[in-house]
C-alpha cells in the first residue's frame, strides 16, 4: 500500500453551504483549510450548488429556467472557480493547491486512469494539495449512459460512472491505495433506523474483507432516503466503499460540521468501516 498517500477525503455540496442563508458555510472551508495538507487528496462537490446561488445573487434571486442538464453545466462552471478561491483562501499558504477535474471516460482509460495516478502520487512530494471534482461543465447523462453501455458491450468488466462524487473519491482511494478514506457528509454516519439518531453505527467491521462486505450489505438493507434529488444517500455510499475496503483502506464516515482530523482521530461521533 502506497505510504504517500494518507488521506483521500469527499465533502457533500449540501455541507459547504448554509441552506437558510442561501450562501456559503465559510467556517467548513476554514475548519478544511487547516487540516488539509500534502499526502492528502480532497474531492470536492459543490460548484453546481455554489454556482447557483453565486447566479441568484447576481440576478435578483432568479434561476436559471433551461434544460435541467444544461442549467447544471452552467452552474457548475460558474461555480468551479469560487469553489477553488476558497481552497485556495483557507488552506495554508505555504502548500500549493492543485485543482484536478476528473469525468467517468478518464478512470475507464487505461492510459489516462494511470496518468491521473501519476498525478495524484507527485503531489505529496511537490508539497501540493490537489482539490478534484467532476467535471460537470461537459458532461452530459444521455452522452454518458452511451459511452458506459459500449463499454459494457465491449466486455469492460469494470466500468466507472462517477455519477457521484462518493463515487468519485471511493474510485480514486482505491486507485492511489490510500490508508483512509473520509466521506464529510450532512449526517454523523450510517444509522440502523435513519429516524432515530441514537442508532449511529459506530463500526461496520470483521475479522477479513469478505465478512466486512457482508455486513455492509446487511447495513445497506436499512438504508433509506438522501439529502437532496440527484445523490444515492447511504445506501450508494455503502456501495462505493466496496471496493476500497477490500484493498485495505479503513473508510470514514461522519458529519461535515467537525474537524477532519478529529473524524481520523475518532474523538467524535462517526461510522467507521473496514477490516481490524
Amino acid at each position: 500500500m502506497s505510504q504517500e498517500i494518507e488521506l483521500v477525503g469527499k465533502i457533500g455540496s449540501m455541507a459547504l453551504i448554509r441552506r437558510e442563508d442561501l450562501d456559503i458555510d465559510y467556517n467548513i472551508f476554514s475548519r478544511l483549510g487547516h487540516d488539509l495538507r500534502p499526502g492528502m487528496i480532497w474531492v470536492s462537490s459543490g460548484a453546481t450548488e455554489i454556482g447557483r446561488l453565486d447566479y441568484m445573487r447576481r440576478n435578483g434571486g432568479e434561476v436559471l429556467h433551461g434544460d435541467p442538464e444544461e442549467d447544471k453545466s452552467d452552474y457548475a462552471a460558474q461555480g468551479q472557480s469560487i469553489l477553488m478561491e476558497n481552497y485556495r483562501r483557507y488552506i495554508d499558504p505555504k502548500y500549493s493547491v492543485r485543482q484536478l477535474l476528473v469525468e467517468h471516460t478518464h478512470f475507464n482509460d487505461p492510459v489516462k486512469r494511470e496518468q491521473i495516478k501519476s498525478f495524484l502520487l507527485r503531489q505529496p512530494r511537490q508539497g501540493a494539495v490537489p482539490i478534484i471534482n467532476y467535471n460537470d461543465p461537459v458532461s452530459f447523462e444521455e452522452n454518458r449512459r452511451m459511452e458506459l453501455a459500449t463499454l459494457r458491450h465491449q466486455g469492460m468488466r469494470e466500468v466507472v460512472e462517477c455519477i457521484d462524487n462518493d463515487e468519485t473519491a471511493s474510485v480514486i482511494a482505491r486507485l492511489v491505495r490510500a490508508k483512509m478514506l473520509v466521506i464529510m457528509t450532512s449526517v454523523e454516519g450510517i444509522y440502523r433506523d435513519p429516524a432515530d439518531p441514537s442508532t449511529l453505527v459506530g463500526e461496520i467491521t470483521g475479522r477479513d474483507a469478505e465478512s466486512v462486505v457482508a455486513n455492509i450489505r446487511a447495513m445497506q438493507r436499512r438504508c433509506v432516503g438522501a439529502s437532496r434529488a440527484g445523490a444515492g444517500g447511504a445506501r450508494a455510499k455503502l456501495e462505493f466503499i466496496v471496493d476500497p475496503v477490500c484493498a485495505g483502506t479503513t473508510v470514514i464516515i461522519g458529519h461535515a460540521r467537525h474537524r477532519l482530523q478529529d473524524l481520523v482521530a475518532g474523538r467524535v461521533p462517526c461510522t467507521r468501516v473496514g477490516c481490524w
